[in-house]
């Protein structure tokens, strides 16, 4: 099974670098540095030739703006998901009582489940209207002068969206992997420690989370994983912003996952095809992102489990 996964990843990852390899030779480090990106023009029939490819008159793909998108937005939803995260698994583990714990990691579990386009309207319908009016006019009146939120309100579609959207459907993830780290810990650290007189929350913040260290790190980036990922949802959210950087996390901002979705058709149009051998190579340079990001995490549970035998 592990032969056929790692076979499955290797022909994904050789598509994208066979299909891609022209935009690659065509864009070198612009889709890195770049923050323009252009299919050039479509109704004439000038082209221009870069590294022996041929691409339309003034096409230009620059990925940065969408790979600071990326981690932006999945740095955030960070940011608001692991400490909640770590307080509702400890609280799977250690208040919940035994009779409610069964429903508890049901209903986790089941958020786990929740298609993203469900937490992308929500977003669009609920979340987004009460950032563009209340919450970001507050902020940026009050907080104008602290750094990233000072600035234009705008329209609730941005970076702060996102990440809240983002923050929702990677908690049930990160919750589920850090109560099984945590429950796979010996009850007898916990119980030590409280025999040594110590209150509930000083065993788990002194002797319980320490012990676990290294799995609650790989679940937060086994989340990590599934938000840099993450497309219907955000685009609903985003604002979909093209070659533009966000001034504020009030503002629209777009993703590498999401600016493939939304650019896909215009890309068909390109009757030299550069637009969407672009594309595919963003999707390559999210991929690699992505499965460095899992294997990273996989490694540190691997080590988890070594060190508990």
């Amino acid at each position: 099974m592990v032969g056929v996964s790692v076979a499955i990843v290797a022909l994904i990852l050789l598509f994208l670098l066979v299909f891609s390899f022209p935009a690659i030779r065509y864009n070198g480090l612009n889709i890195l540095t770049g923050t323009v990106w252009n299919i050039g023009n479509q109704y004439g029939s000038g082209t221009v030739s870069h590294n022996g490819i041929t691409a339309q008159a003034g096409a230009e793909f620059g990925g940065l703006v969408y790979v600071f998108g990326t981690l932006s937005t999945s740095a955030l939803a960070m940011v608001f998901a692991v400490p909640l995260s770590v307080l509702v698994a400890l609280a799977l583990a250690y208040r919940v009582p035994p009779r409610l714990r069964f429903i508890a990691n049901a209903l986790i579990e089941l958020m786990a489940g929740v298609p993203s386009v469900v937490y992308g309207l929500w977003g669009l319908v609920v979340l987004v209207p009460w950032i563009g009016g209340s919450l970001a006019p507050f902020v940026t009146t009050h907080a104008s002068g602290v750094p990233f939120l000072g600035g234009g309100a705008g329209s609730g579609n941005g970076l702060l969206a996102s990440a809240i959207i983002l923050a929702l459907m990677v908690v049930p993830i990160m919750v589920a992997t850090m109560r099984d780290v945590i429950l796979a810990q010996t009850p007898a650290i916990f119980e030590a420690s409280m025999a040594l007189g110590s209150t509930s929350w000083q065993a788990v913040t002194h002797a319980v989370l320490p012990s676990v260290r290294n799995g609650l790190v790989a679940a937060v980036l086994v989340a990590l994983g599934r938000a840099l990922g993450e497309t219907m949802a955000v685009l609903m959210v985003s604002g979909a912003a093209l070659n533009q950087f966000p001034s504020n996390v009030f503002q629209a901002v777009n993703t590498i996952a999401a600016v493939i979705v939304s650019q896909l058709d215009s890309a068909l149009t390109d009757s030299s095809g550069m637009a969407q051998k672009s594309l595919a190579e963003l999707a390559l340079l999210l991929f690699i992102i992505t499965l460095a990001v899992n294997i990273i995490a996989r490694v540190i549970l691997r080590g988890a489990d070594r060190a508990r035998r």
